[in-house]
C-alpha cells in the first residue's frame, strides 16, 4: 500500500502536472505562492462581555503571553508572533480585492522544504494562575491533564441523537446496512460502496490505533477504504449548505493539526460522538505526526452522525498548504499520492462557516470586507479550491487586531486584519452576539478580543511540541451559556508512562470472557482481528529487524 517511486515530469506547454506518477490539473491545484504563516498567537486582551460566565478583567485562566519575536533566518511570515501589535497611526489599509482570483498558477513544487518550527517565547509556559477562579465563575468547566484511558468505546451500538442541523439541504444519502462478509471473503471492502458495518469497523480500528500510543509506518485502513471514506464524505458535505445553521447544545473545537492522541483526549473529556454534538473549525491536518488518523476518524464520525457532527474548512484544508506543511509528505510516506489527492478533493467540498442558535458566528479565520450578507457565504459554490484573495480566502485566513483602521494587510502575507469596529458593525448588522474562530495559537486554548465580542479557540495543546499552550473546547449549552473545557499539555515521559498503564488495562479487558463473546458475535470481528495482527506485525517488522518475542505475539493477538 506504500507509494510507488516514480519520476516527476512537467511539461510547460501542458496544463496537466504529473507529481509522483499522478496527473493533476494546474487549474485545480494552485501553487502556494504566499508563505503559510504559523498560527499567530497575537494577544488581544480587553474587558469581557457578560455573555460568558466570569466578570473579571482576566479573559482566560492565565495572563496574556508576552511577545514572541521573529525568528532568525526565517521568513517574517513564517515566524510566530504573539505580540499584541498596536496599529495606531499606521498606514491606510490595503484596497479591498474582488472575489475572484486572476493570479497566474504555477506548478506544485516537487520537493518542498520542511516547515520551520514555531518560535518559543521567553514567557510562554509561565504558569496557569487563574484556573481556579475561572472554575468558580463557571467560565471553565473542566481541565484534563491525563492521556487517553486506553479503553475505546464501542462504536457500532452508538445511535445519533436529535439532529442539530436547522436548515437542511438535499437529503443525505444513507449508508446502507449490509450483512457481514462470509469467512471466505477476502476483504471487508470488496466494492467501492461503503456500508454501515464497514464504517463501524473502521472507527473501531482507528480508535484501537490511538490507544496503542504508537505512530506506525502505515495506516490501519487500506487505501481502498480511505478512498471509500473520502468519496462518501464528499457526497454528505455537498448535501449540506456552505453556511451551516445549528441548534445548541454543541461543542466547538479549534485547530487539531494531526495531534491524534490529543484529539482522543478531547473526546474522552467532552464525550465521544454521539454523546456530544460537535462543530470543528478546521485545520485537521499538517504539522502533527498523525494527520491521516485524525482526518479519517473525523470523516468517519461525520458519515456515521451526519447531522450531529460538523466539520468546517480551515486554511490548511487545501492542496497548496498541505503540499508544503506536512500532510502531502505523510500521505506519500504512509500511503500514496492518490490518497492525498482524494483528501484534497474532499477538502474542496467542506462547508465554510456556521451559525449556532442564530447568535454565534463560527468560522476558521475571520471576517472579510467582501462579506455583506450571509447569502454571500451560502452562494459559495463547491467543490472549490481556496482562491488567492476574496471572500473565501478571507474567511479562512483573516485575523482580528488591535488597531485604529478597519482593515489592514495581514502580517501573514495573506488576507487582512480587522479591528474592533468591523466586528461590532458585523454583529449589529446580523444580530449576532459573538464571533467564534480558530486559526491562532493562544496560550490558554481560548482568548477573548475586546469586550468579549470575539473568541479564539485553539484545541492542540503543546502545539508542534514546542509550545506549552493549553488546548480548549468551547461548550454552548441549550440556554446559550458558553464555557470552556481545557486540555493540559503532556510531556513525553508522562505520556509514555500513562500509555503503558493504559495498554495494560486495555489488554486485561480484552482478555476477559466478555471480550471473546463479543468477538464471536460475527465473522467481521474475527476477520478484523486477523487483519490487524498481520498489519501490526508488518508495521513493527518494517521498523525494527528483530525477532518477534512471545510477549510481542501476545500483544499482537490482543490488538484487534
Amino acid at each position: 500500500m506504500g507509494n510507488q517511486p516514480s519520476s516527476n515530469k512537467k511539461d510547460k506547454g501542458d496544463k496537466t502536472l504529473v507529481v509522483d506518477g499522478v496527473s493533476l490539473e494546474r487549474d485545480q491545484y494552485r501553487s502556494f505562492d504566499r508563505t503559510d504563516t504559523k498560527e499567530s498567537s497575537r494577544s488581544i486582551r480587553n474587558s469581557i462581555r457578560s455573555k460568558i460566565p466570569g466578570s473579571g478583567k482576566t479573559d482566560s485562566p492565565r495572563n496574556s503571553i508576552a511577545n514572541l519575536g521573529d525568528s532568525n533566518g526565517l521568513d517574517k511570515a513564517d515566524s510566530v508572533s504573539t505580540k499584541p501589535r498596536s496599529r495606531r497611526g499606521s498606514t491606510a489599509s490595503a484596497p479591498v480585492p474582488g472575489n475572484d482570483s486572476t493570479a497566474k498558477l504555477d506548478a506544485v513544487p516537487d520537493a518542498p522544504q520542511p516547515p520551520p518550527s514555531p518560535v518559543h517565547g521567553a514567557s510562554v509556559g509561565t504558569g496557569h494562575t487563574h484556573v481556579d477562579k475561572a472554575k468558580e465563575t463557571g467560565e471553565v468547566d473542566h481541565v484534563s491533564e491525563v492521556p487517553p484511558t486506553g479503553v475505546p468505546p464501542p462504536s457500532a451500538a452508538a445511535q445519533p441523537g436529535e439532529s442539530i442541523l436547522q436548515k437542511k439541504g438535499q437529503p443525505i444519502p444513507r449508508i446502507p446496512d449490509a450483512p457481514a462478509p462470509s469467512d471466505g471473503a477476502g476483504s471487508p471492502m470488496e466494492t467501492s460502496a461503503l456500508k454501515a458495518s464497514d464504517l463501524d469497523d473502521m472507527i473501531q480500528r482507528l480508535l484501537d490505533a490511538a490507544y496503542t500510543g504508537k505512530v506506525t509506518k502505515t495506516v490501519c485502513l487500506r487505501n481502498a477504504e480511505i478512498f471509500a471514506v473520502c468519496s462518501a464524505a464528499r457526497e454528505v458535505f455537498l448535501t449540506q449548505p456552505s453556511l451551516l445553521e445549528l441548534a445548541p447544545p454543541v461543542k466547538i473545537v479549534g485547530d487539531v493539526h494531526g495531534q491524534y492522541t490529543d484529539l482522543i483526549r478531547m473526546f474522552e473529556m467532552c464525550g465521544f460522538p454521539p454523546n456530544s454534538n460537535y462543530l470543528f473549525l478546521g485545520d485537521y491536518v499538517d504539522r502533527g505526526k498523525q494527520s491521516l488518523e485524525t482526518i479519517l476518524l473525523l470523516l468517519c464520525y461525520k458519515l456515521k452522525f451526519p447531522e450531529n457532527f460538523f466539520l468546517l474548512r480551515g486554511n490548511h484544508e487545501c492542496a497548496n498548504v498541505t503540499r508544503v506543511y506536512g500532510f502531502y509528505d505523510e500521505c506519500k510516506r504512509r500511503c500514496n499520492i492518490k490518497v492525498w489527492k482524494a483528501f484534497v478533493d474532499t477538502f474542496n467540498t467542506l462547508p465554510i462557516a456556521a451559525i449556532v442558535a442564530q447568535k454565534i458566528f463560527c468560522v476558521h479565520g475571520g471576517l472579510s470586507p467582501s462579506l455583506s450578507h450571509m447569502d454571500d457565504i451560502r452562494q459559495i459554490a463547491r467543490p472549490t479550491d481556496v482562491p488567492d484573495y476574496g471572500l473565501l480566502n478571507d474567511l479562512l485566513w483573516s485575523d482580528p487586531a488591535d488597531m485604529e483602521n478597519d482593515w489592514e494587510s495581514n502580517e501573514r502575507g495573506v488576507s487582512y486584519c480587522f479591528g474592533k469596529k468591523v466586528i461590532m458593525e458585523f454583529l449589529q448588522r446580523h444580530d449576532f452576539d459573538l464571533v467564534c474562530r480558530a486559526h491562532m495559537v493562544v496560550e490558554d486554548g481560548y482568548e477573548f478580543f475586546s469586550d468579549r465580542i470575539l473568541v479564539t479557540v485553539f484545541s492542540a495543546p503543546n502545539y508542534c511540541g514546542e509550545f506549552d499552550n493549553w488546548g480548549a473546547v468551547m461548550s454552548v449549552s441549550g440556554e446559550l451559556l458558553c464555557s470552556f473545557e481545557l486540555l493540559k499539555p503532556l510531556d513525553s515521559s508522562q505520556l509514555k508512562s500513562h500509555i503503558k498503564k493504559s495498554r495494560n488495562k486495555r489488554h486485561s479487558m480484552l482478555n476477559s470472557p466478555v471480550s471473546f463473546r463479543h468477538m464471536a458475535n460475527g465473522a467481521v470481528a474475527i476477520h478484523r482481528a486477523i487483519y490487524n495482527i498481520y498489519r501490526s506485525y508488518t508495521d513493527i517488522y518494517c521498523t525494527a529487524s528483530e525477532s518477534v518475542s512471545s510477549e510481542l505475539l501476545t500483544f499482537l493477538f490482543f490488538s484487534f
